[in-house]
Parts: C-alpha cells; sequence; structure tokens
C-alpha cells in the first residue's frame, strides 16, 4: 500500500435533480473563462477594444469543441465504429475524448471567422490569447482526473495517481499522473509566452506560434508515458508524430515571420482607440464659443451699435486717434493726409 499518492473521485458527476453536472464540463468551461479573461486583458493592453475577445470566442470556442472530438473519433475511431460498438457515443462529449490538435485547428477557423467579421488581424488576435489557451488547457486537463483516464506507466512515487475504476478495461493501480504533468506543464507555457511577448514584443502570430511551439515539447515526452490505447507509427505514438510535425512548422513561422515582418502591430483594431474627429469642436469649446458671442452682442448694444453692425466702423476711429497722438508726439506737426481724409470721410 502506498503511503502517498493522489486520490481519484469517487465519481465525475454529480445530479442537481435530473440535471448532471460533470466535473469534465466544468474544467473545460472554467478554462474557456480564464482564457478569454486573460486574453482580453492583453489585449486592451496592446491598443484593442474590450469586449472584441469574447466576441471572437463566440465563433472560436464551438468550432474548438467540435474539432476536437472530431480528431478524436477520428484517430481513435475503432472505439465507436468496431463491432460491437454503438457509434452514437461518437457524440457523447461529455464522457471525455477532446483532441487539442483538432480543438486548435478548427479552432482557429472560428476565429478567423469572428476576426474578419470584427476587422481585426488573427494573428495579433492569437498572440493575444496564446497564453490564455494554455491556462485553458492546463484547467481542462483535470477533467481527465475526474473521468479517470489518460494516465501514465505504474509507479510508486509519492504524487502516483490512484486509479480506482476497473471500467474501460482500466486497472487499479498507482500511475503517473500525466494530466498533472501536462496541467503544470500548460502553466509553465503561458508564463513562458507572456515573459517572451513582454521581452521580445513578439507580433505578427509568433507568440501565439511560441505557444504551440513549446506546448509541442512537453506533449512529446508526457505522450511517450501514457499506456492508454494508441495508434503507433515506426514505434512512436500518433500524437507524438503530431507534435513533432506541428512543433517544426511552429519554429519555421517563428523565424520566417521574424524576418518578413519584424517588430510588433501599431494598430490591432482599427478604431479603438480614436478620439474626437480632427478639427472636430469639443462640447465644451462649443459653448465657450456661444457664450462668447453673447458676451460680445452684449458689448455692442451697451456701445450705441446694432449687435449685428460690424465693427469696422470703431476699428477706423481707433487708427485715426493712434495717428494723431502720434503726429503730435513728433512735434506738433499737422495730421497726415490720410488721416484729414479719413476724418473728413467720418
Amino acid at each position: 500500500m502506498e503511503l502517498a499518492y493522489i486520490p481519484s473521485p469517487s465519481r465525475g458527476v454529480l445530479y442537481l435533480g435530473p440535471i448532471p453536472l460533470r466535473g469534465y464540463a466544468f474544467c473545460i468551461i472554467i478554462g474557456v473563462f480564464v482564457a478569454v479573461w486573460l486574453g482580453n486583458k492583453r489585449w486592451v493592453a496592446r491598443g484593442g477594444r474590450a469586449g472584441t475577445v469574447a466576441d471572437i470566442a463566440v465563433w472560436a470556442v464551438p468550432f474548438g469543441l467540435v474539432g476536437g472530438r472530431l480528431y478524436h473519433v477520428i484517430t481513435d475511431y475503432e472505439l465507436y465504429f468496431s463491432k460491437g460498438r454503438d457509434w452514437v457515443d461518437a457524440f457523447k462529449v461529455w464522457e471525455g475524448g477532446l483532441g487539442i490538435w483538432g480543438a486548435i485547428a478548427l479552432g482557429a477557423v472560428g476565429a478567423w471567422i469572428g476576426a474578419r467579421r470584427r476587422g481585426v488581424p488573427l494573428p495579433a488576435y492569437a498572440d493575444a490569447v496564446a497564453p490564455g489557451i494554455a491556462l485553458a488547457q492546463a484547467c481542462g486537463r483535470w477533467g481527465n482526473w475526474f473521468n479517470q483516464e489518460l494516465y501514465g506507466r505504474e509507479t510508486h512515487v509519492p504524487w502516483a495517481l490512484h486509479i480506482t475504476s476497473s471500467e474501460g478495461g482500466r486497472v487499479p493501480g498507482y500511475y503517473h499522473p500525466t494530466f498533472l504533468y501536462e496541467s503544470l506543464w500548460c502553466v509553465g507555457v503561458a508564463l513562458l509566452v507572456i515573459w517572451a511577448d513582454r521581452r521580445f514584443r513578439m507580433g505578427h502570430g509568433r507568440a501565439f506560434a511560441l505557444y504551440v511551439a513549446a506546448y509541442c515539447v512537453g506533449r512529446a515526452w508526457i505522450e511517450y508515458m501514457r499506456v492508454d490505447d494508441a495508434h503507433h507509427i515506426l514505434g512512436l505514438r500518433l500524437n507524438d508524430w503530431t507534435a513533432l510535425i506541428v512543433f517544426l512548422l511552429a519554429v519555421v513561422y517563428m523565424v520566417l515571420s521574424a524576418r518578413k515582418r519584424p517588430g510588433r502591430e501599431a494598430v490591432v483594431e482599427p478604431g479603438a482607440s480614436d478620439g474626437p474627429a480632427e478639427g472636430a469642436e469639443e462640447p465644451g469649446e462649443t459653448a465657450g464659443a456661444a457664450e462668447d458671442e453673447v458676451q460680445d452682442a452684449a458689448g455692442d448694444e451697451a456701445d450705441g451699435r446694432p449687435v449685428d453692425e460690424p465693427a469696422e466702423k470703431s476699428a477706423a476711429e481707433a487708427d485715426r486717434k493712434a495717428a494723431a497722438e502720434a503726429g503730435h508726439k513728433a512735434g506738433g506737426e499737422a495730421e497726415p493726409e490720410a488721416v484729414q481724409a479719413e476724418a473728413k470721410k467720418s
């Protein structure tokens, strides 16, 4: 008997009357909220509008869920379409089975649709939400703990996961908690992306590519530890090959993008930081100008002039008096002819 271990929950679902409350679903929902919250903060910090991340997530999340399920069903089709299996089980998402590769791929399609509708560049949006996606994965992996699934080889380490269920071919015992390893790795990936983004001002999708590459590194060695059934190619699990290919693609993208479009986008959401239109008067300025006009009109009435009479006559009289005073100071000479002529006109 192990002295220290991680216990598994006795069941992964509670019932509120007829309504099932599944731990797997709650973990995914919490992850989505975390991703949107952090993504919104990073988007606003880069000059975008608050709420844009959530609006695009309305498209990305459903697409991601469908993509994740499709990847799982396609790569583990024998669980649903082989002899003695019920194909209807392919729709039972709550029982587990979401492939991150499909979720990211099809989720990106949904994000592209949402970003296009909002008029924002998809790479900039991806950079903003990348750390949040990693944290969402960290939360979602705990759903595997509720379902007692995706654990590693048998072990006797103090943090071993105690599997108690015997359903679905499980063998009760103590195993490596690969769900926990991946959850912690995803937290580290999120911190790495946040640090690198601040340090190097990554833009044009490179922060997202860094998240993808870093996640693939962790997924490769964690996948290697798992003992659940999987397709193998040349002795490696299918997800190991997928992680390797996606890692290489992400690294190539970072290198080429840095050469072609260095730096970061100056504007991530057109119009998000626009103030009043150029040349437009502020409300206070308009009110002040109106008040000045009223005061000028009152002054004109006090001088005995009509309100709408131009002030040209007063200006001419002032010029004549100034010229006359200048002439007297110069030696008492007569007023200049121009001034005399102006006086006769008056």
